[in-house]
């Protein structure tokens, strides 16, 4: 009898001891599951560019009417078709109108690239700050809606500081939110639109001093203007540029989309396309080699954003670190680079296999170099104004990006 009273006790805890195995190997794999989830989501959080970092982003260009800022946003998620475009534009001035629709047919760009053909000089500045359009694209595939949020807060500022207004060139207005639209706390949207949605002048400003005191020290934005070009007032505008149906974007700014007016699309494209909802869309095709920076990014469009496949690709392009000569060369060799297109250059003179290693080239200096900020408002004085405007027009000067300059190939991709 005594036996089975001690057996008893026994034989529960050996049962409970089993049970517990049992229900810890079953949730196991859950807490793994929680686990990766987590860190996947810390990951995410980490690479999430902070408030300051994104307002300087998109400070050069938020003052931009509606239409041409959103073209800039699409066009800037495929930086080296910008180059490319940038390119062909410097060799093609003459081209416009029909005959630039006529050569927009031939050219292998995403649409958004083909656009801004009919504003060279947004391109110019495009491809002269190269690592600012990658920043900007990478943080508005990966945040648009705070890179939307940025652009009205910085409106809301400029239009406080007086520094925005309705002019003859552009229309300023404030919407309000749609009735049953859930605004994420944007009651009012400042809406910027040309006077004639045929001719565009591009606002020029000193993103420092256009919305008052910049409260990001660590983030300063870049102040960039064509060259030769003389501001008259704290936001002055270049010479209009009839861009007939090119520039189709538009932005719904209560659901943070970025939206195609497919009947200018269609005109200009010279398509008969139908665009659900009107909703634009990242092609990665477009994307060439390249790689995206935020990783779920990288894994919404299905590319592995390592640092291998980035030395990959500068093993595949030849694109050693430059020496310090290179970096600081004199005068005659940026002369070389400006060099204005003679009228006899081809379209097929613009190799895309120089404008990939252009791209290699700053991929290594970017990663190589640590860099706080993009870069500093200039300050130029004396004899020398036109040719640092000429030179830094094309190039960023020695401070822009991390203390190097950075030099332009011809354009070529794989």
């Amino acid at each position: 009898m005594t036996d089975k009273f001690v057996m008893a006790p026994r034989k529960l805890a050996a049962g409970v001891v089993s049970l517990m195995l049992v229900w810890g190997l079953a949730v196991a794999p859950a807490r793994a599951q929680d686990a990766a989830a987590s860190a996947q989501a810390q990951t995410q959080a980490q690479q999430k560019l902070p408030e300051g970092q994104v307002e300087q982003l998109v400070a050069p260009i938020a003052l931009y009417p509606d239409p041409l800022l959103t073209q800039v946003l699409m066009a800037s998620t495929y930086p080296l078709e910008v180059v490319e475009a940038a390119r062909w534009s410097q060799a093609n001035p003459a081209v416009k109108g029909t005959a630039l629709e006529d050569a927009m047919q031939a050219q292998p760009w995403d649409p958004s690239v083909k656009a801004l053909a009919a504003v060279p000089q947004t391109l110019e500045m495009m491809s002269a700050k190269l690592d600012w359009t990658e920043q900007l694209g990478d943080a508005f595939l990966a945040q648009q809606q705070d890179v939307l949020a940025a652009v009205q807060k910085l409106r809301a500022e400029a239009q406080s500081a007086g520094n925005l207004q309705s002019t003859s060139h552009q229309l300023v207005t404030t919407a309000s939110a749609p009735a049953g639209v859930a605004t994420a706390g944007l009651q009012q949207a400042i809406v910027i639109e040309p006077v004639n949605p045929d001719v565009y002048y591009v606002p020029i400003y000193n993103p420092a001093v256009a919305y008052g005191a910049w409260g990001y020290p660590d983030y300063p934005p870049f102040y960039w203007y064509p060259p030769g070009f003389v501001a008259s007032n704290v936001v002055s505008f270049a010479s209009g540029v009839a861009v007939g149906a090119a520039i189709w974007g538009g932005c719904d700014w209560w659901n943070h989309n970025v939206i195609i007016n497919v009947n200018r699309y269609n005109v200009f494209n010279r398509t008969n396309v139908n665009i659900t909802n009107n909703i634009w869309a990242h092609n990665p095709a477009h994307r060439g080699n390249v790689p995206y920076r935020n990783a779920a990014v990288a894994e919404r469009f299905g590319r592995e954003n390592t640092a291998a496949m980035r030395d990959e690709l500068r093993d595949r392009l030849g694109a050693g670190r430059p020496n310090e000569q290179h970096l600081m060369e004199g005068e005659r060799d940026l002369r070389k680079d400006i060099a204005p297109a003679s009228p006899e250059r081809r379209e097929a003179d613009v190799g895309r296999d120089d404008v990939t290693r252009d791209m290699g080239q700053r991929l290594e200096r970017r990663e190589a170099l640590p860099r706080p900020g993009l870069d500093r408002p200039r300050v130029d004085e004396g004899a020398d104004l036109l040719r640092r405007r000429s030179i830094d027009s094309f190039r960023p000067r020695a401070h822009d990006f991390g203390g190097f300059r950075e030099r332009f190939g011809g354009l070529r991709r794989l």
